[in-house]
């Protein structure tokens, strides 16, 4: 729903009743992720997908009905449907998409909408909850695990909004006879690099398209100062990394490359590492190089379990040759990390 702020703040502003169609779950093959998300106005205007084409005419037909009794209905698509099967729902394919009236006609509805597009606009994580076929659709937001507006919510699910939100994952859950949908709005994930190098510069265009946060530390300020990014990194700084990781967020939508080189760099940078949350931990080197590594964590504490979950040689073995290959086999491993492979 991110990359429909823009429209749909554009039709607010402008009066426009609409819908909001999101696929909150999938079976088989699926040609978009939960959390895909569609906005239908009521003059038939029509922005994002929920299935690349195969069921949104369906979609936008129910949409009509729904913004003329502001109300909300759940759709079921499968392999039965001659729409969904000649696209591709095959293999037992189906998706369940949530309708929804975009309620501004409540305060407490259009402040949760509001805060929403705040915090994306602000890149701060948060948390939509919808009671699903509820009479009123109730929704609620939750910022830093905290409700700070919207329906009541049974402590269970926020419970679970919270551990949705740490495993990365959208989920459906039910608390006594209603049920939800947890959709989780993380920040841009975080591509932390350690090391100033010829590769930096083309990972941090790469993470730049595919709208990662990009943070460079280099003690080296020879380095950090020469190198010229066209694409700079959002922050660079020319600090050891035991003096700046504890205040950068080490969490599940972090990802740690090493690129500097030079152990004391790097190693400094591993202890903490090795004990945070970040999700993926990738180090440049052949594997002499990170055999040497290895030893050097062992004789400082590391246990064979915290050293194995660093990715080395990095990157995806696609016989990268030069900095550009390198840096995508790289951006490579991490993307593949964040979709959950």
């Amino acid at each position: 729903m991110k990359d429909l702020l823009p429209q749909i703040t554009q039709w607010i502003q402008s009066g426009k009743r609409f819908a909001i169609a999101r696929v909150i779950q999938t079976w088989g093959s699926s040609p978009r992720p939960v959390g895909s998300s569609l906005i239908v106005s009521d003059d038939g205007e029509i922005s994002g997908s929920v299935s690349g084409g195969c069921v949104e005419g369906s979609v936008i037909k129910e949409a009509s009905q729904v913004i003329a009794n502001k109300s909300a209905k759940l759709l079921s698509f499968g392999v039965s449907d001659d729409e969904a099967w000649s696209v591709g729902l095959t293999c037992g394919g189906k998706i369940q998409v949530y309708l929804q009236y975009y309620s501004v006609d409540s305060s407490s509805q259009a402040a949760v909408w509001g805060l929403l597009r705040r915090s994306i606009l602000e890149n701060r994580h948060c948390i939509l909850v919808t009671a699903l076929l509820d009479s009123e659709s109730k929704i609620s937001f939750i910022d830093d695990k905290n409700i700070l507006t919207g329906s009541p919510l049974p402590e269970s699910v926020v419970a679970n909004a919270s551990e949705a939100y740490d495993h990365r994952r959208h989920e459906i859950v039910t608390a006594g006879e209603t049920t939800y949908f947890i959709h989780i709005f993380p920040a841009k994930s975080r591509l932390l690099i350690i090391g100033a190098a010829h590769i930096t510069v083309d990972l941090v265009q790469l993470a730049a398209m595919h709208d990662f946060e990009t943070w460079v530390v280099d003690p080296r300020g020879v380095f950090a100062s020469k190198i010229r990014f066209p694409v700079k990194p959002d922050h660079l700084l020319v600090d050891y990394p035991s003096e700046v990781l504890n205040d950068i967020v080490l969490d599940g939508y972090t990802y740690a490359v090493i690129l500097s080189h030079d152990p004391k760099i790097d190693d400094n940078a591993l202890h903490i590492l090795l004990r945070s949350n970040v999700a993926y931990i990738g180090a440049l080197g052949s594997r002499k190089t990170h055999e040497k590594r290895m030893e050097r964590l062992t004789r400082d504490g590391f246990s064979i379990e915290e050293i194995s979950r660093i990715e080395s040689p990095v990157g995806i073995d696609i016989h990268a040759q030069g900095a550009k290959e390198i840096a995508l086999s790289i951006m490579g491993s991490v993307i593949k990390v964040k979709n959950g492979y």
